[in-house]
């Protein structure tokens, strides 16, 4: 308005000589506020009406002082300014478009105004000297408001710009459209800054700039921002994100590699983009319970990796060349895997062609697919398993192995597959799920998720000197006794330290176990136990695993018709524990095939052009059952089992269980197995689950902490061996290869000796100690011993157990020890009163001096403390008078 006053009022000069010494004035004003309002007007109105060509006009004088400008209430003036000037009133014709243009939808618009921004953005980054710089392109004439802002938030500050409501959707507008809009944009982009920048934790910590940090720190692209944070914080986002994630997810991504521009301005030069994973989802859906509803929004499933492709390019910006004028055309951002963004014709020559891919401008993403398959244990009965393919994008790819149970939040969209409308006659769309987060579900034992009061409990415990036997009696606290199996157990999921001599030679630090006994001696029951303990755990049985289903097999994949390999058991357990049940009933050729695996811990596959090696690293725990259906001691081992000496020798513990009638310990287990029975009532679980949680449960040590426990030493701790008494081990192995030649228990070779070291390392891993000590050595030998001494038959026991006593009693508790003997004495008593006099009701008394004296054969000379304590009160009576221990 003020140039188009100033032009007019050059125009209506008269030649008065009061009006021309007040000319120049008002002049100066008005090509001063022409500047201000309009450079390109001020030149338009001063080419048609030059000043010194301005027709004569009647009106007089108007006064216009630097002081106080203007009168904008002058009705006179007013009229002056909107007088007709027929020199003005006229548009310029170049400037007219004349053409005519159809109604553009709100969505065309949203999308037209997004790739404008977008142009001005590229446009601002590019950093052209001053020199170089047109008067239009001086960052200094853009609005004083908006470098305002630009200034604030490049000083991370929060942007000045009001906040804008954008919880009411505007009537007639989808969600869809309404974020696209500029106005949405901004003020998504300037909330998510102020959360980035300014949410705390209970603690008062910022959390996402520690994480910004912590990425920033490691070279990473990924920053994991929690749905419930974001939902507290701003509600309206946690609806959005979940209905509309792939606008949001986009925005979001800007936002934040924009916010980590302003925190570590260099990093742009190491990534850039930067991807927002949300985490802590809320619902988790089942595979069987997708359904139509969810597509395009954002879903959590969970389940177990069957499949993984190899890493391919994707297009993400593709650039076309037009090979008849050399045209580039692009870039083409490829926002969608199966659309197709080649133009029909080039833009330049109009020709179609042939336009080809420009492999120096075009960007590619790394691309992935798994193939994720229902949980085993959540498909109902006699259904089929269902799966899904799973789409990783950018860094996420490589985050998971077949065999390992993952949740993925991502978005479930379908997909055109031009095989299934061949193949149903009609429109079918193939679903997938586009990857934004991957997470395991062993992630919560690893190491990097214990938190400091969970590693400074870890320390404290470790700290106790019977740190071993606490650990012991936690092991499957809901079976009875078997303390050889439980210790077995606990060695075999602690492990040893493997060693890789020079390159060339390595030795296995996994301990390799086998149950053999009795049916119904919880065998199963044990394995079970540490599949669910273990981080990594696969469970097979021997009649249902085939050779190719421990080890590895071949099979021609069916999208690009190549042969491929499936890892079997063995493969997909590596670093953790393998379960075979019923391992006696696996043929020769099976139990064969895992020789390898067992020992040098690789599988060699030489199929259909395939030469390769797979890693098998881990433990075998296998559950087996003597050849008659009970073990039978007066025969030789190799007499009861159907097992070969090479499967044999590559077990480091073989644990013989026996049922044998002990009416002390039937009694004992059959009052355990009751209570055990009425604590399971459902009305009493939460109970128990909360006195487990507070570490009052069954066992010394809580089976959350244990597993954290286990974890913590496999993955920190590598024992080494130092200053041990080398001399008894190998006096103990010659001893031990003597009297297995003369025996005919189980063969003594050089990998025992190898064995009792790893023992050793677990050990000591137990008390998270960095070197093997002699103790350790002489837990190990008690634990050979009692190995070897079990698979003897009867009367070459007793022999051993006199000849090795000094090694067998090394720290046991002489009260459990006697417990046991007065045990066998009764029960030897109990077998001979049944067989003499048919008389089962007839009270049961031994001898104290009888009980004694074969107490001193083994070393023991105080009895006060085991007749004084609880478990002897429990069920003994001591007779002074008549010096007879009478059982209860």
């Amino acid at each position: 308005m003020s140039g188009r006053r100033a032009a007019r009022r050059r125009v209506t000069q008269d030649d008065d000589s009061d009006a021309a010494a007040n000319s120049p004035a008002a002049a100066a004003g008005g090509a001063a506020g022409a500047a201000a309002s309009s450079p390109a007007a001020q030149a338009s109105s001063e080419q048609a009406t030059p000043a010194s060509e301005a027709p004569p006009s009647s009106q007089g004088p108007v006064e216009n002082s630097d002081d106080e400008g203007e009168d904008l209430n002058d009705d006179a003036q007013l009229a002056r300014d909107y007088m007709p000037v027929p020199e003005l009133d006229r548009y310029d014709g170049e400037d007219l478009d004349g053409e005519e243009y159809s109604p553009m939808s709100p969505s065309t618009r949203a999308a037209a105004e997004s790739n404008l921004n977008k142009r001005d953005r590229d446009r601002r980054s590019a950093r052209v000297p001053r020199a170089l710089r047109g008067f239009d392109d001086d960052e200094d004439n853009r609005p004083s408001r908006r470098r305002r802002r630009e200034r604030e938030e490049g000083a991370g500050f929060e942007s000045a710009e009001p906040p804008v409501n954008i919880e009411d959707l505007p009537e007639g507008t989808s969600l869809t459209a309404f974020i696209q809009t500029e106005l949405a944009q901004r003020e998504v982009s300037r909330r998510f800054t102020q959360f980035l920048l300014t949410y705390n934790d209970d603690k008062g910590h910022n959390v996402y700039k520690e994480k910004i940090k912590k990425m920033c720190d490691n070279n990473k692209q990924s920053l994991e921002v929690s749905y419930m944070h974001l939902s507290i914080a701003q509600p309206i986002f946690g609806m959005w994100v979940a209905d509309v994630p792939e606008l949001m997810l986009e925005k979001l991504n800007e936002t934040a590699m924009d916010v980590v521009r302003q925190l570590y301005p260099a990093y742009d030069e190491i990534h850039n983009e930067i991807f927002v994973r949300i985490v802590e989802l809320p619902i988790t859906d089942k595979l069987r319970d997708i359904r139509q509803v969810h597509l395009n929004a954002l879903i959590k499933v969970s389940g177990v990796v069957t499949r993984r492709t190899g890493i391919y390019p994707q297009l993400k910006m593709v650039v076309f060349e037009c090979q008849k004028c050399g045209h580039h055309a692009g870039p083409y951002y490829q926002q969608n895997a199966s659309a197709d963004v080649k133009p029909g014709s080039c833009p330049e020559c109009q020709s179609k062609g042939p336009l080809i891919v420009n492999q120096e401008r075009t960007i590619y993403r790394n691309y992935q697919k798994l193939t994720l398959q229902e949980t085993p244990g959540t498909v109902p009965p006699g259904r089929l398993p269902r799966y899904k393919d799973v789409v990783l994008l950018g860094d996420l790819i490589d985050c998971a192995r077949p065999g390992e149970q993952v949740e993925v939040t991502g978005v479930y969209k379908n997909n055109f597959d031009a095989s299934l409308n061949t193949k149903n006659g009609f429109p079918v769309f193939a679903t997938l799920i586009d990857a934004n987060h991957v997470s395991k579900k062993d992630d919560i034992y690893s190491p990097f998720r214990l938190t400091d009061e969970d590693e400074k409990e870890i320390r404290e415990l470790a700290k106790d000197p019977q740190v071993v036997q606490k650990i012991t009696a936690s092991i499957a606290p809901s079976i009875f006794g078997h303390d050889d199996i439980k210790t077995a157990l606990a060695l075999s999921m602690f492990g040893g330290n493997p060693k890789d001599v020079g390159g060339k030679h390595r030795i296995r630090g996994d301990i390799n176990v086998l149950l053999l006994g009795d049916p119904g001696t919880a065998k199963s029951q044990f394995l079970k136990y540490v599949e669910k303990s273990m981080p990594r755990a696969v469970f097979a049985t021997g009649k249902g695993a085939s050779a190719v289903g421990l080890t590895a097999s071949v099979h021609m994949d069916p999208i690009t018709r190549e042969w491929t390999l499936e890892g079997g058991a063995l493969v997909l357990a590596d670093t953790g524990v393998c379960l075979i049940d019923e391992f006696d009933k696996m043929s020769d050729q099976d139990r064969t095939s895992i020789h390898e695996a067992m020992e040098q811990q690789s599988i060699s596959i030489s199929k259909a052009g395939i030469v390769t090696t797979l890693q098998a690293r881990c433990a075998v725990i296998a559950a087996a059952n003597p050849k008659s259906g009970r073990y039978n001691s007066s025969l030789h081992f190799h007499e009861n089992v159907e097992l070969t000496e090479p499967i044999l020798s590559r077990f480091d513990v073989l644990c013989v269980v026996k049922d044998l009638v002990d009416p002390i310990a039937d009694t004992q287990l059959a009052e355990f197995v009751v209570r055990s029975h009425a604590n399971s009532h459902p009305s009493l679980v939460q109970q128990h689950e909360e006195e487990e949680n507070n570490g009052e449960g069954e066992g010394p040590i809580s089976q959350d902490l244990l597993r954290k426990y286990i974890v913590y030493a496999r993955r920190v701790v590598r024992p080494r061996i130092s200053n041990i008494d080398q001399d008894k081990v190998t006096k103990l192995y010659a001893e031990l290869r003597r009297e297995s030649e003369a025996g005919g228990g189980i063969p003594i070779a050089v990998r025992h000796v190898e064995s009792m070291i790893r023992m050793s390392e677990s050990f000591a891993r137990m008390h998270l100690r960095d070197v093997v000590r002699d103790d350790d050595v002489n837990l190990a030998i008690r634990v050979m011993l009692d190995s070897f001494i079990s698979s003897q038959k009867y009367g070459v026991q007793r022999t051993l157990r006199k000849s090795f006593h000094r090694y067998l009693t090394f720290q046991k508790d002489n009260n459990d020890l006697l417990f046991y003997m007065l045990q066998a004495q009764v029960r030897d008593e109990y077998q001979y009163s049944r067989a003499m006099f048919k008389n089962l009701e007839q009270r049961i008394e031994i001898e104290q001096k009888y009980f004694e004296d074969k107490a001193k054969g083994i070393g023991i000379h105080q009895f006060g403390d085991f007749y004084s304590s609880e478990a002897f009160k429990a069920k003994f009576s001591l007779d002074k008078a008549a010096k007879k221990i009478v059982c209860l």
